[in-house]
């Protein structure tokens, strides 16, 4: 089997606004061009489309991980490199999905998009933390919720640091490294 068809799942974790789907995004772009067959599964595309329905319960969050690493590691197990920007805000979930790849024998890689909430808050794409700010919304992860963040992930990215392309880069870097690019 050569590189670009070993499948592996590649779980970007980190709060909201840390730059998860961009990088992902920016190193999908790089791996395709590489041959590669790839698949982002976007947290909000997810939660739209396979976990409607799901609030942000602590045993809901974890359903929803579960589900994503369930997909993930089916289309990995195929031959995918499945890029997953999604919070997954608990370190048991984020283990539970490691463990499900381990005993298949599919490669799985925890990336830590380690972004300060200060930095997060001022790009707030979607706008939550202006409106957890002004008491429209609660249970915003990192903020009135609580994040796990990795102790020891596969890469931490420090995206405040460093240009999309720079953290993509690392991570393509790492998958080289690896022997998954």
């Amino acid at each position: 089997m050569s590189v670009t068809e070993a499948g592996a799942t590649i779980w970007l974790t980190g709060l909201p606004s840390a730059g998860k789907t961009t990088i992902a995004y920016e190193l999908g772009d790089r791996l395709r061009a590489d041959g590669h067959r790839v698949e982002v599964l976007d947290g909000d595309e997810i939660r739209e489309f396979l976990s409607a329905g799901l609030g942000f319960s602590r045993e809901d969050r974890h359903t929803n991980v579960q589900r994503i690493g369930f997909i993930a590691e089916l289309l990995a197990a195929n031959g995918v490199k499945a890029l997953v920007p999604v919070i997954a805000p608990y370190a048991d979930s984020r283990e539970a999905v490691r463990k499900r790849h381990q005993s298949e024998g599919t490669a799985y890689l925890e990336v830590h998009v380690a972004t300060p909430v200060e930095v997060c808050s001022v790009r707030d794409v979607k706008g939550l933390y202006a409106k957890q700010a002004a008491g429209e919304i609660s249970g915003l992860t990192g903020v009135d919720d609580p994040y796990e963040a990795p102790e020891a992930p596969d890469l931490r990215i420090e995206s405040h640091t460093q240009t999309v392309q720079e953290s993509a880069a690392a991570l393509f870097a790492l998958l080289t490294e690896r022997g998954l690019a």
